[in-house]
């Protein structure tokens, strides 16, 4: 289980950084255009990521157990979205063992200091 979240989880992060180097290479994130700001499926969406991202965030508060970490990853997924929380799983995915099982993905904290 824990390679097959591996694959899940390295395609889940390439797809995110491909995804936001192109539509950086075709629009800059400052010059969004108005009309995409104002409309309300944009917000709609945006608050649903956000919100997402914060589901996520209250696992990893779960799994760091120091006060610095728990920061850290939560500016870097305020910041990257998908692709910390990406980068997240896979940080948990390398370590465990190969034998771990889901539930101890799930539960098992990081030790103080890895």
């Amino acid at each position: 289980m824990i390679r097959t979240l591996r694959i899940i989880f390295t395609l889940h992060f390439l797809i995110m950084f491909g995804t936001t180097v192109w539509a950086s290479m075709q629009t800059p994130i400052w010059a969004i255009p108005d009309v995409v700001l104002d409309d309300p499926w944009f917000m709609a969406t945006l608050i649903d990521a956000y919100l997402g991202f914060l589901t996520f965030f209250v696992w990893v508060a779960y799994k760091e157990t120091t006060l610095l970490r728990q920061a850290a990853w939560f500016i870097g997924i305020m910041l990257l979205g998908n692709m910390a929380m990406a980068a997240y799983v896979l940080k948990e995915t390398f370590r465990m063992n190969a034998t771990s099982t889901i539930q101890d993905f799930l539960v098992q904290r990081c030790p103080q200091n890895p």
